[in-house]
């Protein structure tokens, strides 16, 4: 079946014409869930260590031959898309009238990270920054994800070579902690607190995944904090944003910061006038072993706390059908906004 898979992906491999094509059949085979070689990788777990050792040595050496297969494809396809682009854009310099310069203005992406940071400012949150380059204590220990923690193995977190604890930050929640050190003088004050930023994962990129993007996140602590408070903030801020009335949902879900943890959709209509659910924010009451950390006493005092995909709220927003675009720098696209 090993030889069968690899067979099939570079048979499909040579087919394709375009990076996207390419990128679909990689995504076939090399998706974290669903892909036919993740599968196996996964099935590893239920063979005997002996078994586990042979197997995981072939499968290595298979997926070497894949990615080799892969990476050789796509040279060739960006050195013919190079060569096109080059035709298509080549300039006479020779010509004697250049346009007018153009000013330039703010990105759709600013523009909503500012409209968010204002809403929670008016609701007595502070907003702040924080380092991108970071230690996996803020980034995981202080959010109850241990260096046992299957969670770990989800993030496909960038590491520093030569620093083992040093990552980019695959969440901004690594703010979390750091802020409320900062701000609850030894646990012994609330904290109301907004930091959006940048974050960084090993992800295959395609209309909805990059492997930079932007998330905005939140934190209020209290000794009263309770559920209602976490959907009446997030449904303000949405509100606020995409001016209307928000209707909300919440679903059980798994964040080891959280408990409990919820999964929360809005309600939105499609371009054919269909009402439909979107999952928007994981979100939910902040765990006792993240408050503990902060140096709270999480008999005495609890928090909420949220966080969600800016780039997904610009999408939604502007109704944008890939998230490439945001990073693109195509004036074409940035004009529109």
């Amino acid at each position: 079946m090993q030889n069968t898979i690899q067979h099939k992906f570079e048979k499909e491999i040579i087919q394709v014409q375009t990076r996207d094509e390419l990128e679909a059949v990689y995504q076939t085979y090399f998706a974290r869930k669903s892909g036919s070689f993740s599968k196996l990788m996964q099935g590893l777990k239920d063979l005997s260590k002996d078994e586990r050792k042979l197997y995981g040595k072939a499968l290595n050496d298979m997926k070497m031959k894949m990615e080799k297969a892969y990476d050789s494809k796509k040279a060739e396809l960006n050195k013919v898309e190079l060569s096109a682009q080059i035709a298509k854009e080549h300039i006479d310099v020779t010509q004697p009238k250049l346009p007018v310069k153009e000013r330039g203005h703010i990105h759709p992406r600013t523009q909503v990270r500012w409209q968010l940071e204002d809403v929670m400012s008016s609701m007595g949150f502070i907003v702040e920054d924080g380092p991108e380059l970071e230690s996996d204590y803020y980034v995981f220990d202080t959010l109850n994800i241990p260096s046992y923690h299957p969670a770990r193995d989800t993030q496909d977190t960038f590491y520093i070579k030569n620093h083992p604890d040093w990552t980019m930050r695959s969440h901004v929640s690594n703010m979390q902690v750091r802020l409320m050190h900062k701000y609850n003088e030894n646990g012994t004050k609330p904290i109301r607190a907004a930091y959006p930023g940048r974050t960084f994962r090993n992800e295959a990129t395609d209309a909805t995944h990059e492997h930079t993007f932007y998330q905005f996140e939140a934190l209020m602590v209290d000794r009263h904090i309770t559920i209602a408070n976490l959907v009446g903030v997030i449904k303000e801020l949405l509100h606020a944003l995409y001016k209307r009335n928000i209707e909300v949902r919440l679903r059980p879900s798994y964040f080891p910061f959280v408990e409990p943890g919820f999964e929360l959709d809005i309600k939105y209509v499609d371009t054919n006038k269909n009402e439909k659910w979107m999952e928007m924010l994981g979100c939910g009451l902040m765990h006792p072993n993240v408050l503990k950390a902060a140096g709270y006493d999480s008999h005495k005092w609890n928090g909420l706390a949220f966080g969600m995909g800016l780039d997904r709220l610009v999408l939604l927003k502007y109704g944008i059908e890939d998230i490439r675009f945001l990073m693109s720098c195509d004036l074409r696209f940035l004009k529109q906004f």
